[in-house]
């Protein structure tokens, strides 16, 4: 694996191996790589010719309160993990590379970014449009690789992708759970023994909506309730917002029916976690 941390560098090297015909996998990532990024670079890898990972602690999608300043950092244990996944190339730009001086321009997609994450985060999917349209820029993949934990995220890449005829197959890849079922996040590190106790409710709360509508309960508002009591009132999860979307536009829903996405923010400590759960409803 080769690290390359300039843009004008990375550009040659890939255009090459297009010239060749060789496919380009690619997993845009903030580092702090966990099993979950992983299983995003193993794919890209197995799929591809090449496999580009691209750590990248973006300050344009953190807000003023955020946690920029104490994201882990670790380039050196990222290159290790990321090369053990089979990655070829690590891009790892310094804030001028991604944004070079002079640079003013944003991207927003409307509507999708204006809801749940978007309401609380102000700023933070034009933060992650601007900087994931300019990594598929760089980069021109032929597929890229993200996440479902970071469902809403998702969305928004796919909802620019279309909209902007971006030639890119996006590729979503399951939740990484870890073995107390809490979803794997690089922000996980933040919490002591006691909160990662706490932060169990949230898969739990997630699995008592896909229990209550697998016993034919189809009103949001009663599934909200049920998995409000799961995550408990004692505030050791405070909940930022449960929703029921529908998974494409993240519409709310009056009731269930076909597929739905449950999720759930909240904070546990100073940690702001986010996790959710697709739902197939039956015809009972």
């Amino acid at each position: 694996m080769k690290t390359v941390r300039q843009v004008g560098d990375l550009v040659p090297i890939l255009e090459r191996a297009r010239a060749e015909g060789k496919t380009i996998g690619f997993v845009p990532t903030m580092g702090a790589l966990h099993e979950g990024h992983l299983s995003l670079v193993r794919a890209a890898a197995a799929q591809n010719d090449l496999a580009v990972v691209s750590v990248y602690v973006n300050p344009r999608q953190f807000g003023a309160a955020e946690d920029l300043a104490r994201y882990p950092r670790d380039i050196e244990r990222d290159g290790e993990l990321a090369a053990g996944a089979g990655c070829d190339y690590l891009f790892a730009p310094r804030d001028d590379e991604i944004y070079p001086p002079g640079f003013t321009t944003t991207v927003e997609v409307g509507g999708i970014s204006a809801l749940l994450e978007g309401a609380s985060r102000p700023g933070h999917f034009k933060g992650v449009a601007t900087v994931v349209l300019k990594l598929l820029n760089i980069v021109r993949p032929t597929r890229a690789y993200f996440g479902e934990k970071d469902a809403q995220q998702l969305a928004v890449v796919r909802r620019m992708v279309k909209d902007l005829d971006v030639p890119v197959e996006i590729v979503p890849m399951p939740t990484v759970r870890d073995a107390d079922r809490i979803a794997l996040s690089s922000r996980n590190a933040y919490l002591s023994d006691g909160e990662r106790a706490a932060a169990r409710r949230i898969p739990a709360a997630l699995q008592a909506a896909w229990d209550a509508v697998a016993r034919g309960e189809r009103s949001p508002m009663v599934v909200r309730e049920i998995m409000t009591e799961t995550l408990g009132r004692d505030e050791a999860v405070r909940v930022d917002y449960i929703a029921i979307v529908d998974p494409e536009t993240f519409a709310f829903l009056p009731t269930l029916r076909g597929e739905v996405l449950v999720l759930v923010a909240g904070w546990v400590g100073s940690t702001r976690l986010i996790d959710n759960v697709r739902v197939r409803v039956g015809s009972g």
